[in-house]
């Protein structure tokens, strides 16, 4: 299936805000509008925005229902996920991806949003932005030049292809396994990814290169989940693997050093005897600075060079 690429934003076009997994702390929202109103875009506000069902940003029904929604509102031009938390695996199966599929726009996010992505890439067929979000990183003091950059010109300049994907100055990719590698770009949030397995919505990952990223869980859990991925035979189907932030992903058991194994180590352990490309430390996760990416688009990666390139 060939990918669609989604028409660019441009100034002034009409951005919805929506919360398609956790609630949005209330002292949040006003600043992160402001901040989407401030790069040129009118915002519309999502119902789930202002909501709160639990820890999520309203019912499973609502959350689905404002997705479809959003996406079938012609005078709405991209969706930024306001931000990430738990919840986004819980309305797949409400989405009505047939029409999703009829009307690609610009969608951006991270963490959580991992399962969406995965599923308007490879059902719906067209390419997502893994990006910060405008009541996590947008708000903060520390928000960089760097990070806007590569955000603003992946949601303005769709189309753009024949670049590199680089690092934030004095923060060098690193190689784990040497090689070259051209493929389909997928992935995130690890633990998305692995929560995929087993359901109708298990992310393919035959020629792929796979990026991925963590936050707050220790080494342990993530060496249960590479397993998990590795014993399901997925890993044996990639093309390469980018590794990005893993951030206060520290080890179970801080005060008795000898229990633990250090990340590296489980990379080595888990992933190296794949015998295919693998670059880490690419500066993209639950971090500041943070690239965005262009998931769905070709890209090609050199291990042993340290160069990303997105070709098409």
């Amino acid at each position: 299936m060939s990918i669609v690429i989604p028409k660019s934003l441009k100034m002034g076009d009409t951005v919805a805000l929506i919360s398609a997994s956790g609630a949005t702390p209330t002292e949040r929202l006003q600043p992160a509008i402001e901040a989407v109103e401030k790069l040129g875009f009118r915002v519309v506000v999502g119902e789930t925005c202002r909501t709160r069902h639990g820890y999520f940003g309203g019912d499973d029904a609502l959350r689905a229902k404002e997705v479809n929604e959003m996406f079938a509102n012609a005078e709405i031009d991209g969706i930024f996920c306001i931000r990430g938390g738990y919840g986004a695996t819980r309305i797949l199966p409400m989405l009505d991806l047939e029409l999703i599929s009829n009307n690609p726009k610009v969608f951006a996010g991270y963490s959580d949003v991992t399962a969406l992505h995965t599923v308007f890439n490879q059902i719906c067929g067209f390419v997502t932005y893994h990006t910060p979000m405008p009541s996590t990183e947008f708000i903060k003091e520390n928000m960089d030049e760097y990070t806007w950059e590569y955000f603003i010109k992946s949601v303005t300049n769709t189309n753009w292809s024949d670049y590199l994907l680089e690092n934030a100055k004095d923060d060098p990719l690193e190689t784990l396994v040497s090689g070259a590698a051209t493929g389909q770009l997928v992935g995130g949030n690890l633990t998305l990814v692995t929560a995929s397995l087993g359901t109708p919505f298990e992310i393919d990952l035959k020629g792929k290169i796979l990026f991925l990223e963590d936050i707050d869980e220790n080494v342990q859990r993530i060496d249960r989940m590479l397993t998990q991925l590795s014993t399901s035979g997925k890993l044996n189907e990639l093309a390469g693997i980018l590794l990005g932030g893993w951030t206060d992903c520290g080890p179970m058991d801080a005060k008795n050093p000898e229990n633990n194994l250090d990340l590296i180590t489980v990379f080595e352990e888990i992933l190296a005897p794949l015998n295919i490309p693998i670059l880490m430390n690419v500066t993209c996760g639950h971090m500041l600075p943070t690239m965005s990416l262009p998931l769905g688009k070709t890209i090609t990666m050199d291990a042993t060079n340290k160069t990303i390139r997105v070709v098409g």
